[in-house]
């Protein structure tokens, strides 16, 4: 059995099981309803509303509140110097459709259950699970500093040593070269 639904001025063909993504509605988070806009209903027998179907029902679970990607919005005329830019996200609520109950009482429900998603909840999660992480790189960063630090050091103080060791090796060299001068000037 399906239904042909009418919610914010747009038509949905569903049926019992589905996941409907449909304009904002004031429901709570795991509120289950019912729509009583009914166009049609369909299956065995058809039930053609006039616009609407009496007596039929279809029982909605709200699984989900939320925004849609961003959308861009950009408007150009052409040689006339004009240019707007901006983007948009149009908020949604997800819907499980629970059972349909058409004119005749017959109802078509579904075995599956309704899976809600708290949509602000998983993003607080993320945001504290990047802090986390953050401050983890940092405690590790401080370590790491606190290690080549120490490593420098110990690199400047074999720099260091070498240095005064090719320091006075030149100076042996140079005061060598000099003495055998002065012993060559007085010989002359």
């Amino acid at each position: 059995m399906y239904a042909i639904i009418r919610t914010g001025g747009k038509q949905y063909k569903v049926q019992a099981g589905d996941v409907v993504q449909v304009d904002k509605l004031e429901q709570k988070l795991g509120a289950e309803f019912d729509i009583n806009e009914i166009l049609m209903v369909g299956g065995e027998s058809t039930h053609v509303g006039q616009p609407l179907v009496k007596g039929a029902k279809v029982t909605v679970v709200v699984t989900k509140q939320a925004k849609t990607k961003k959308e861009i919005v950009f408007k150009k005329k052409r040689r006339q110097g004009y240019r707007k830019f901006a983007t948009h996200k149009q908020e949604f609520t997800e819907l499980f459709v629970k059972a349909i109950t058409s004119p005749d009482g017959k109802v078509a429900k579904t075995d599956e259950s309704a899976n809600v998603v708290d949509v602000a909840a998983v993003r607080a999660e993320k945001a504290q699970a990047r802090v986390a992480a953050r401050k983890e790189r940092a405690e590790n960063k401080g370590t790491a500093e606190v290690v080549k630090k120490a490593a420098k050091k110990v690199a400047k103080k074999k720099v260091a040593k070498k240095a005064v060791k090719k320091t006075a090796k030149k100076a042996t060299k140079t005061g060598a070269k000099k003495k055998a001068a002065k012993k060559t000037s007085k010989k002359a």
